[in-house]
């Protein structure tokens, strides 16, 4: 293992503390420039068909993950590489953005400023705000709390963690095209099917990682086992996209939730993202240790 991956888990634990620190970054976001680019690149590759969808999404994920790993193989000193790892693992983060807009969702509710409410709603998933009420803005962010707690924290930290700088960076270029193309829409049916299932590839581990750390932290947010059990609500059901009604598993017994089983979701949120921290640092570790161990020459 070379200078950046012995500094692996300094960069991950300053990259999780830029982002506790800060959010994201409020302009120049490198992630809106790798939309951009998308965005531009569909323009001349996009046809109604997998195999376009396909070349797409490999042109711009294996533009990453080579841009990345040329830069990891210039490095040389292991501070310089922890200082990459952390700017990788910041930018791919966005748990702070997420625990944030969704307090800012619960103080609105509880003002009753179901405009602002729904204004704010995008920010936290693409469903479609103008047919919801109180309840379904409640319920709508507290999902996008509990889906986004796996996809922006505890997936990018289990890739920075595995892969480093290469794996975190493509991770989050997956995530990226899956909330662009990755929908059921009429126009991206076909182009979108390879990123909507690369990204369900990439989440398949952290998915479950992310519910065994649900499991450990629930009674911290006076709950069980689970986020609507852990509280207390009922999740799940119809759910309006702009483009589809989409029919989910009821997830939980309890009532629909409001805006104080919102701050709540926000705290388990929270907790499961520290936990997430910890488990990528010993990953980290054990990663480098093993890798160590393998290249110790023999006596």
């Amino acid at each position: 293992m070379n200078d950046l991956g012995r500094s692996r888990p300094a960069g991950i634990l300053v990259g999780f503390l830029a982002d506790a620190l800060l959010g994201d970054p409020r302009r120049g976001h490198p992630v809106a420039g790798f939309g951009w680019c998308a965005t531009g690149l569909e323009a001349r590759t996009y046809r109604d068909s997998r195999a376009a969808g396909v070349m797409h999404t490999a042109v711009l994920v294996g533009g990453v993950i080579g841009a990345a790993a040329v830069t990891q193989h210039r490095v040389r000193h292991r501070w310089v590489g922890a200082a990459l790892t952390a700017a990788a693992t910041w930018v791919a983060l966005g748990g702070t953005t997420l625990a944030r807009t969704g307090s800012e969702m619960a103080d609105l509710l509880d003002a009753g400023d179901l405009d602002a409410a729904r204004d704010l709603l995008p920010s936290l998933c693409g469903r479609d705000p103008s047919v919801l009420d109180s309840q379904g803005l409640a319920r709508a962010a507290c999902e996008s709390v509990a889906e986004n707690t796996s996809d922006a924290q505890v997936a990018a930290l289990f890739w920075a963690a595995l892969a480093g700088v290469p794996g975190v960076l493509a991770y989050r270029a997956i995530n990226t095209l899956d909330a662009m193309i990755g929908n059921f829409s009429a126009r991206y049916a076909r182009f979108g099917w390879a990123a909507a299932r690369l990204d369900d590839l990439a989440n398949y581990v952290p998915a479950r990682l992310t519910g065994a750390l649900v499991l450990v932290c629930a009674p911290l947010a006076g709950g069980s086992p689970a986020f609507a059990g852990a509280l207390g609500v009922g999740l799940g059901g119809p759910t309006q996209y702009r483009y589809r009604l989409e029919i989910r598993p009821a997830l939980g017994d309890g009532p629909a939730p409001g805006a104080t089983e919102l701050r709540r979701a926000v705290r388990l949120s929270r907790l499961v993202q520290a936990s997430a921290l910890a488990a990528a640092l010993v990953i980290s570790a054990v990663g480098h240790r093993s890798d160590g161990q393998r290249r110790r020459p023999p006596r």
